[in-house]
């Protein structure tokens, strides 16, 4: 089984965790309008699948932020969605609240199913680790970094670069 750690302490990951080059799972997700979303929906595009614990944590929130201001840079062929178990409400509050608009916010709050499938899903928390997921446009795993430490930030250099690889 898959570990990280929260302040040290170790945590164990459920599912099996995806690698590049492999077909990226498919998911539903709920959207802060509480409709489904999934990889369907963004078919055609790099999809970058940004995973945190909550919205709600400083280092979430810094690193989401952070994506936003990204975005901007990147081309319209680029979608950056953030995946985490917060309710769909408390992350639309937290998108207001941060001005965030250029990331999607999706939840995993009710089966924790896209966890489980990128092998992501923190068995003691019921929490989201910290990764990010490049995914081509026609769905293949491109980049994948798993954060070992989940109040460490993501390599963002090592994203985007692989995000510019694609557009």
């Amino acid at each position: 089984m898959n570990t990280v750690t929260f302040q040290g302490n170790v945590l164990h990951l459920e599912g099996a965790p995806v690698t590049c080059g492999q077909k990226a799972p498919d998911f539903t997700l709920s959207a802060n309008d509480l409709s489904s979303r999934s990889l369907a929906d963004y078919a055609g595009k790099v999809l970058v699948l940004v995973t945190v614990p909550s919205l709600d944590t400083p280092v979430c929130d810094m690193e989401v932020r952070r994506f936003n201001t990204e975005a901007a840079a990147l081309s319209d062929k680029v979608r950056i969605v953030a995946v985490s178990c917060d309710l769909p409400f408390a992350q639309a509050r937290w998108c207001g609240a941060a001005g965030v608009q250029a990331v999607e916010t999706l939840s995993d709050h009710k089966e924790a199913a896209f966890g489980k499938a990128y092998g992501l899903l923190i068995r003691e928390l019921r929490l989201l680790a910290r990764a990010v997921l490049v995914v081509t446009p026609d769905g293949v795993l491109a980049h994948s970094e798993v954060v070992p430490e989940i109040t460490h930030e993501p390599d963002y250099a090592a994203a985007l670069a692989a995000v510019r690889k694609l557009v």
